[in-house]
C-alpha cells in the first residue's frame, strides 16, 4: 500500500446471443436513425444503457465529429449533447470518475479519491484469472441508480462489465449485481464479493477464446492514410518503440490475450460480451427497467501510449464509432428501441505529451517532479530520529500528515505543511500550492481549480494538508506515457450524452457535470435517490 494511502486511512480519517462478434472489417452503421418518438415517450423505459468511454475527452466530439459515421454518429445526431461535461473533482482518473457516474456525488461524498484507493483487495479473489488482484468496491461510500432502482423493483435486472474491474465496479456501488471484467488470461471473470461460481454464459463466451486468436495480427489504418492530418512519425509516442502503423499483436497466444487490451479490438469483445449477457439475462424483456453498464477501456490505453494528438488515437474514435454502431444494430433487433435510453460520458480527459502537440496550446509545458523536496523533508525529519514514512507521505499532487504521530512526536503541522509548500512553489510548472482547509474560503464559482478539490477532501475531514497543482498541460513525472489526473479542464472535461424518447434532440452550450447524469435519469425512471446527491437533474435534456 502506497504511503499516502496508510496516512489517509488514519484512524483520525474518518451477453452476446446468437450473434457474432462485431467484426473490425463490417461496414459502418448508417447515421440517419434519431431516437424514437412518439407515444413510446410516455410508456416505461425497459432498458437503461450507461456508457462510459475511458479518457473520452469533451474536445474529442469536434475534432472528430465530421468523420463519424456510426453509433456515435448517431447518438450524436438523435440524443441531447453537452459537450461542456465535467469531470468536477480534482484528481480527474479512472476510479474517481467511474464512481461520480451513477452515483450522482464527488469523491468526497463516494469515497474514491485516486486510483490507488479503489477497488483492488485480496480479500476477495478472483473466480478465475490468477494475473492479478481480487476486486470489490469495499470503500465506496453511499448509493447508485442501481440502488435506487431496486428499491422501487426488487425485481431489476443489473450487468456491469469493462475491460477494467474499476470500471465495471464503482458505477454499480456496492449493490452485488453482476460484474464482469477482463483478465490478463484473455477472459472475463468476476470476485467472490459477487459470486461463487461463474454463470454458464459468460464460461460459454470465455471459451470462445476471442483474444487468444488475434496472436500476429495487425491493427491497421481504418481509412486509407491520407485521410489522418496527424503525423505517423513522433517517437514520443509509445515510449520510442511501435509508434507508427501497423501495430503487430504477439504471435504467442497468452501474449497477445495479455495485451489485447491495447489494441482497438477489445472494445468490440466488451460490447459482444454486454450483448451475450443481456440476451442471457433476459435483460429489458420485462414490465420493469434493467441497467447494463458498459465501460470502454481501449481509448485510454491508445490515449496513454500514444497521446490524444496521434494518429493512433484518431483512428481508434473511428473504430469505436463503429463498434459502437454494429452494437446499436443489434440491440435494436433484440429490444424495442423506444423503450430504450442510452447515456455516454467520459470518466476523465487526457493532458498530450509535453512539447508535443498538435491540436492544444501547450507551449511550455514541463515534466515536474517533487522528489527533491519530499527527499529534503524526509532528511530533516530523520535527523530529528523521527520516521517519515509515519509522519508524512507525498504522492503527486497530495501532501498528507498524520497528526496524532505528529503531535506524539512533537511536531508541529502547519510548520511542516508550510515548509513544504513554500519549497514545491519553487519549482518550475508549479502554479500553487494551496492548504485545503484555506480553499474553502474562495469564491469556489469563479476558482474551478479550489473547487475541484473540495470535491475531493472535506478539510473537516482528511489528513491531507495541500494540494499541488501544476500549470495547465504541465504532468507529474510518472511514466513516460501521456496522463491525466489534473484539475484542469483538459482532464476534466468530457461529454455527457443523452439518447431516447425523454430526451430532446439537440447540441447544448450549458456547462454540465457528470454527477447530473444520474439525478437526471433517475427523474426519468421515477425513482428517488437514497441520500443527498451533488448533482442536480438537467431539465434542458428532457422533452
Amino acid at each position: 500500500m502506497p504511503r499516502v494511502l496508510r496516512l489517509l486511512l488514519a484512524p483520525t480519517l474518518v451477453a452476446a446471443c446468437a450473434l457474432t462478434r462485431p467484426r473490425d472489417d463490417a461496414p459502418a452503421t448508417p447515421s440517419s436513425v434519431a431516437a424514437p418518438r412518439s407515444t413510446a415517450a410516455a410508456v416505461a423505459p425497459a432498458l437503461v444503457v450507461f456508457i462510459t468511454v475511458d479518457q473520452f475527452r469533451g474536445a474529442y466530439l469536434a475534432r472528430y465529429g465530421s468523420v463519424l459515421t456510426g453509433g456515435l454518429k448517431r447518438l450524436l445526431d438523435g440524443g441531447a449533447v453537452f459537450a461542456n461535461g465535467f469531470q468536477d473533482h480534482g484528481i480527474t482518473e479512472t476510479a474517481p470518475g467511474h464512481a461520480s457516474t451513477m452515483s450522482g456525488r464527488f469523491p468526497v461524498h463516494t469515497g474514491i479519491i485516486m486510483n490507488s484507493q479503489g477497488v483492488n483487495t485480496r480479500e476477495y479473489p478472483l473466480l478465475l484469472g490468477s494475473q492479478g488482484p481480487g476486486a470489490a468496491p469495499f470503500r465506496f461510500q453511499g448509493t447508485t441508480l442501481t440502488d435506487w432502482m431496486v428499491a422501487v423493483d426488487k425485481r431489476t435486472k443489473v450487468l456491469s462489465v469493462s475491460r477494467k474491474d474499476r470500471g465495471a465496479i464503482l458505477p454499480i456501488g456496492k449493490s452485488k449485481q453482476q460484474v464482469f471484467w477482463y483478465t490478463p488470461e484473455g477472459e472475463f471473470s468476476t470476485s467472490t464479493w459477487y459470486m461463487d461460481a461463474l454463470p454458464e454464459w459468460v464460461n460459454q463466451f470465455n471459451m470462445e477464446g476471442g483474444p487468444r486468436k488475434f496472436a500476429g495480427r495487425r491493427w491497421e489504418l481504418l481509412r486509407p492514410a491520407n485521410e489522418y492530418p496527424e503525423p505517423d512519425s513522433v517517437p514520443t509516442e509509445g515510449r520510442g518503440t511501435d509508434f507508427v502503423f501497423p501495430h503487430v499483436a504477439p504471435k504467442d497466444s497468452d501474449a497477445a490475450a495479455a495485451t489485447f487490451p491495447n489494441y482497438p479490438m477489445m472494445d468490440s469483445l466488451t460490447l459482444a460480451f454486454a450483448l451475450r449477457g443481456l440476451n442471457a439475462m433476459q435483460l429489458g424483456t420485462e414490465a420493469r427497467t434493467d441497467l447494463l453498464a458498459i465501460s470502454l477501456s481501449t481509448l485510454d490505453a491508445v490515449g496513454h501510449r500514444y497521446g490524444p494528438d496521434s494518429r493512433e488515437v484518431r483512428d481508434q474514435m473511428l473504430r469505436l464509432d463503429r463498434y459502437l454502431g454494429q452494437f446499436l444494430d443489434s440491440l435494436f433487433k433484440l429490444r424495442d428501441s423506444t423503450r430504450i435510453i442510452i447515456t455516454v460520458t467520459g470518466d476523465h480527459g487526457i493532458t498530450p505529451f509535453p512539447g508535443v502537440t498538435r491540436y492544444d496550446p501547450n507551449a511550455g509545458a514541463r515534466v515536474v517532479s517533487l522528489d527533491l523536496v519530499e527527499q529534503e523533508m524526509a532528511a530533516r525529519v530523520k535527523a530529528r530520529n523521527i520516521e517519515p514514512a509515519k509522519l508524512f507521505s507525498w504522492e503527486d499532487g497530495v501532501f498528507v500528515v498524520n497528526p496524532a504521530f505528529a503531535r506524539s512526536a512533537r511536531i508541529d503541522v502547519d510548520s511542516l505543511s508550510d515548509a513544504f509548500a513554500s519549497e514545491a512553489r519553487k519549482v518550475p510548472g508549479v502554479l500553487r500550492v494551496d492548504r485545503i482547509r484555506d480553499l474553502a474560503k474562495v469564491d469556489t464559482v469563479k476558482d474551478a481549480i479550489a473547487r475541484r478539490w473540495l470535491h475531493m477532501f472535506d478539510p473537516e475531514r482528511t489528513n491531507v494538508q495541500l494540494v499541488v497543482t501544476l500549470q495547465q498541460w504541465s504532468v507529474w513525472s510518472l511514466a513516460n506515457i501521456a496522463m491525466h489526473g489534473s484539475p484542469h479542464d483538459n482532464d476534466a472535461n468530457v461529454p455527457v450524452m443523452f439518447w431516447g424518447a425523454p430526451f430532446q434532440i439537440g447540441a447544448f452550450a450549458d456547462t454540465v457535470r457528470v454527477v447530473d447524469m444520474a439525478p437526471t435519469l433517475a427523474k426519468v425512471l421515477g425513482v428517488t435517490p437514497l441520500e443527498k446527491l451533488d448533482g442536480r437533474p438537467l431539465l434542458r435534456a428532457l422533452r
